[in-house]
C-alpha cells in the first residue's frame, strides 16, 4: 500500500465513523471453488452477526466530497475540510489484502454523492461487482444505497451485496426538508420499496429455481439521527415499527446526533450525544422485535419519550401493575416475556422446565431469570416476596434505580440492601 492510499484510507475512515449502521447479519454464503473470505469467520472484533459472533469490517467511503449540504452532517459541501476520493480498483484491492492480512471479514461501503446519485451508485456497484466476478470475494458485503439512484442500479447492487441500506436520517420529512433542503422522503423511501419488492421477488424465484441468484440475502437497515430534531421518541419509534412490518427490514439504527458542524444555528447545541436516550431507543426496538410489544404500549401521548432512568420494559411493568403478579407456573409465553428481568430465551426454558417441576426462585436464577428486578413482578413455588402490588410502583421504581422514596418504612419486610440489584 503506498503512502497516497494510505493517507485516502486514513481520510475516508475517518469520514465513515459516523455511520452506525454496519453490524453484519442475517446471511450465510457457502464456499466456492477457487474463491477467498467467507460470511462465517473470525478476526477483530468490530462488529456482531445475528448469532453473536465478533467479525470486523472495513467500514470506509468511496468519496467524502458530496453535492449536498446537510446541516448535521461533517463531509456537507460548505465544510472546509481534507478530502478524498478513492477509485474502484484501490478499494477492491484494500478489502482484498486486508482480508488476506486477516484484518478484516468483509466491507462497509458507503459515499458522498458526487456529480448525481446514478454516478455515485455506478460506482459502488463496480467495486462490489469486482470483488465477487474478478476476484471471487466470498466475504459479507454492506452497501449504502444512494438515495435517488435508479431502480437498475439498485438492483444491480442487490445481486452482490449481502445487506443493502439506506439511511433516513432524519425522522420527520418537515425537519428534513430544514436540514437537508435537497433531500425529501421520496427519494430515501424509493430505494428501499425497490429493495423490499427484489427481496420478495427473490424469494418466490428460488422456489421455482433452486440456483436462483440470491438478491439481497441480509435484508435491509436504516439508520435515524437522534436529537438533531425535537422528534420524540414516539414519533420515531412509530416510524422503525411500520418499517419493520415490512419483512425485508432487519434492522433500524439509532444514531446519537453529534454537533460537528458549530456555525449551522439549525441544530441544537449538545455538549455530548444523547448516548443514554440512544440506548433506550434500542432497548424500546428489541421491545418491538422480539417481546410482542406494540409502539403505544411502549410510548404514548401521555409518555412520549422514553424514561431515561429506568428501561423501557420496566417502565410499562410499573405502569401496569394491575397484570403483575405473573405466574411463572402458569403464565403463557406471551405474558412472562412482559415480566422485567425475564428475557425471550429464559421464558423459552421456563416453558420446557415446568413441565416436570414446579419452578421456584432458585431454579428461575439458573435458568437466567434476573431476580433482582423479577421479583418483585412474579410469584412461583415458594417466593416470600412482597410484590409491586404490595409495595407499590414508586417504591419498587424507587428500590430498582437505588434512590429509596420511600413513605411508609412498614410496608417493607425486607431490609433496602436486600433490594439492590
Amino acid at each position: 500500500m503506498n503512502d497516497k492510499v494510505l493517507e485516502k484510507l486514513k481520510i475516508l475512515a475517518e469520514s465513515a465513523k459516523y455511520d452506525v449502521s454496519c453490524a453484519s447479519s442475517g446471511t450465510s454464503r457457502s464456499k466456492i471453488k477457487g474463491g477467498i473470505g467467507n460470511t462465517s469467520g473470525w478476526g477483530i472484533c468490530h462488529s456482531f452477526t445475528e448469532d453473536g459472533r465478533c467479525i470486523s469490517l472495513l467500514k470506509i467511503m468511496l468519496t467524502n466530497y458530496c453535492i449536498y449540504d446537510c446541516a448535521y452532517c461533517i463531509n456537507r459541501r460548505s465544510n472546509d475540510l481534507k478530502r478524498a476520493t478513492l477509485s474502484v480498483s484501490e478499494i477492491v484491492e484494500l478489502t482484498i489484502e486486508f482480508y488476506r492480512r486477516n484484518y478484516i471479514e468483509g466491507l462497509f461501503l458507503s459515499s458522498g454523492v458526487v456529480n448525481n446519485p446514478d454516478y455515485t451508485m455506478e460506482r459502488l456497484v463496480r467495486v462490489v461487482k469486482e470483488l465477487r466476478l474478478t476476484y471471487h470475494y466470498n466475504g459479507y458485503i454492506h452497501l449504502k444505497s444512494i438515495p435517488g439512484a435508479s431502480r437498475e442500479l439498485v438492483n444491480e447492487a442487490g445481486l452482490y451485496a449481502d445487506r443493502l441500506s439506506v439511511n433516513i436520517e432524519i425522522p420527520n420529512e418537515e425537519s428534513l426538508k430544514t436540514l437537508a433542503p435537497e433531500k425529501n422522503f421520496k427519494s430515501i423511501f424509493s430505494p428501499m420499496r425497490v429493495i423490499q419488492q427484489g427481496i420478495l421477488q427473490n424469494i418466490e424465484e428460488k422456489k421455482k429455481y433452486r440456483h436462483a441468484p440470491r438478491f439481497v440475502p441480509a435484508g435491509q437497515s436504516t439508520q435515524m439521527i437522534i436529537g438533531a430534531t425535537p422528534d420524540t421518541d414516539k414519533d420515531i419509534l412509530q416510524i422503525s415499527s411500520a418499517l419493520y412490518r415490512r419483512l425485508t427490514m432487519k434492522r433500524v439504527y439509532y444514531s446519537g446526533y453529534i454537533h460537528v458542524n458549530d456555525y449551522d444555528n439549525r441544530l441544537p447545541v449538545l455538549k455530548q450525544p444523547p448516548l443514554l436516550r440512544e440506548n433506550r431507543l434500542y432497548q424500546a426496538d428489541w421491545l418491538l422485535r422480539f417481546y410482542k410489544f406494540s409502539v403505544n404500549e411502549i410510548v404514548d401521548d401521555a409518555y412520549p419519550n422514553l424514561d431515561l432512568e429506568i428501561d423501557p420494559k420496566l417502565a410499562w411493568a410499573l405502569r401496569h401493575p394491575e397484570v403483575f403478579p405473573v405466574d411463572v407456573n402458569r403464565a403463557e409465553y406471551e405474558l412472562l416475556l412482559r415480566v422485567p428481568g425475564i428475557g425471550v430465551k429464559s421464558a423459552k426454558i421456563i416453558l420446557v422446565s415446568r413441565r416436570y417441576s414446579r419452578l421456584g426462585s432458585a431454579q428461575l436464577k439458573k435458568i437466567g431469570v434476573v431476580m433482582k428486578k423479577a421479583r418483585y413482578f412474579i410469584t412461583c413455588n415458594e417466593l416470600p416476596m412482597q410484590t409491586i402490588n404490595e409495595l407499590r410502583p414508586e417504591n419498587v421504581r424507587a428500590l430498582l434505580i437505588n434512590k429509596p422514596k420511600i413513605k411508609d418504612s412498614r410496608q417493607l419486610t425486607l431490609s433496602f440492601e436486600d433490594h439492590i440489584p
